[in-house]
């Protein structure tokens, strides 16, 4: 797999910053969801669980898929597959120095501002 292009990594990034996102994908890994059944457990509107779910979707790392009248979300390995690729270049198996972690995102943060 080739390394994904930086808006999508943007995209995916931005998706797994927050933390209902984060919850929405741990519970896909169990089984494919109703909109409504991933909605259940969060004290939110349907229409904010939608949102959420437009985000990850947009991200990659997730599809959805309607089957009759209900929608049901399911997770896209591939997203995940590339921001796991992107980070594998800084040996996510060996130890990290986050110094230089922390370095290296600096000056990306700074080339894309400067952009």
């Amino acid at each position: 797999m080739t390394l994904p292009d930086p808006d999508r990594l943007n995209l995916i990034f931005a998706a797994l910053a927050d933390p209902t996102r984060r919850r929405v994908l741990s519970m896909l890994l169990e089984d494919d969801m109703a909109v409504s059944d991933v909605a259940h457990p969060f004290e939110m509107s349907l229409a904010a669980i939608s949102k959420h779910l437009t985000v990850l979707a947009a991200a990659g790392l997730i599809r959805q898929e309607r089957r009759g009248r209900i929608t049901w979300c399911m997770l896209d390995p591939d997203g995940m597959r590339r921001a796991s690729v992107w980070m594998q270049g800084f040996g996510q198996f060996d130890p990290v120095d986050l110094d230089d972690f922390e370095r290296f995102l600096k000056a990306e943060m700074k080339e894309w501002t400067e952009e």
